[in-house]
């Protein structure tokens, strides 16, 4: 499930950078969201699985899918929309592991042993090593964009490391098709709104945005986020947060196979060191789970 996890949910930038030309961030998001549920809904019905019965819940629910889905989708898409490079945001979300672990503590009472930290450290360097790599040196960081983009993207981070914290805490009786069925509708009213509210809602019906779109819907929202859920239920936080460490190296593979972006031997060294810093978390974390 992780392996799987990492492969699915690292073509979300892939996606990103393909469908935005065609459609604002809410319109594009809200349109996904809505389209999710179509296929969604049926599927529950069919399975005749159980709603959430306690309005309680239901309201922790929609609290992480507003966090989950439309804070951290809404800010990447949004923060890639008003120029900030795909690399760079995903580098930025990427410091989430570190967050989560840093809150998981004092909110859901997670110990993090000092190997365990190391690897946190260690993931978050291997990620600036492959990210790095591919900057140009004669262009500064934060060339072709502003302090908007970097806002986005700073409340996407937010909103994933304190939606994974949130839902560990209050959502772990949640059914699981159900119940992300009821996260999908509070982020798509949420980005509804935004798509009200600050765009134009056009959309440009290209054969690429379509297509696009069915891979971000079948393979991002609907396989890859009931894995995500599945292993927030089974994990801990940290070890769950630590899996998007992986992300930016394997986007940054897919990104060279699709369209023939330079991976230096800087990147592939930077890939080695966050995956060697996944695994000093997780094992740590197995081994402290069965002694």
């Amino acid at each position: 499930m992780p392996v799987l996890f990492v492969l699915l949910w690292s073509t979300g930038f892939i996606g990103a950078k393909f469908g935005l030309p065609y459609a604002e961030p809410f319109t594009f998001l809200f349109i996904r969201f809505i389209c999710t549920l179509v296929l969604l809904v049926p599927l529950i019905i069919m399975l005749r699985a159980s709603w959430p019965t306690s309005p309680a819940l239901w309201g922790h629910i929609a609290v992480t899918g507003c966090l989950v889905h439309g804070t951290y989708l809404g800010g990447v898409f949004y923060g890639i929309y008003l120029g900030m490079p795909a690399g760079l945001a995903s580098l930025l979300v990427g410091l989430q592991p570190l967050l989560t672990a840093a809150c998981a503590g004092p909110l859901l009472g997670e110990t993090l042993t000092k190997r365990q930290w190391l690897g946190l450290v260690l993931g978050l360097l291997g990620i600036s090593l492959v990210l790095g790599s591919k900057l140009d040196p004669s262009e500064s960081l934060f060339d072709g964009f502003g302090l908007g983009a970097l806002f986005s993207v700073t409340a996407a981070l937010l909103g994933i490391s304190i939606g994974t914290l949130y839902q560990k805490r209050f959502c772990t009786r949640m059914p699981l098709l159900p119940g992300t069925a009821i996260q999908y509708i509070a982020a798509a009213l949420l980005l509804g709104c935004g798509a009200l509210l600050f765009e134009t809602r056009e959309v440009d019906w290209t054969p690429t945005f379509m297509l696009t779109l069915a891979w971000l819907v079948l393979i991002l929202s609907i396989s890859a986020i009931l894995l995500l859920m599945a292993l927030i239920k089974k994990g801990e936080a940290s070890r769950v947060a630590s899996l998007f460490y992986l992300v930016p190296p394997v986007t940054a593979l897919q990104a060279w196979w699709l369209f023939d972006e330079r991976l230096p031997w800087l990147g592939l060294l930077g890939m080695a060191i966050a995956i060697f810093g996944v695994v000093l978390v997780v094992k740590t974390a197995q081994n402290s789970a069965k002694a």
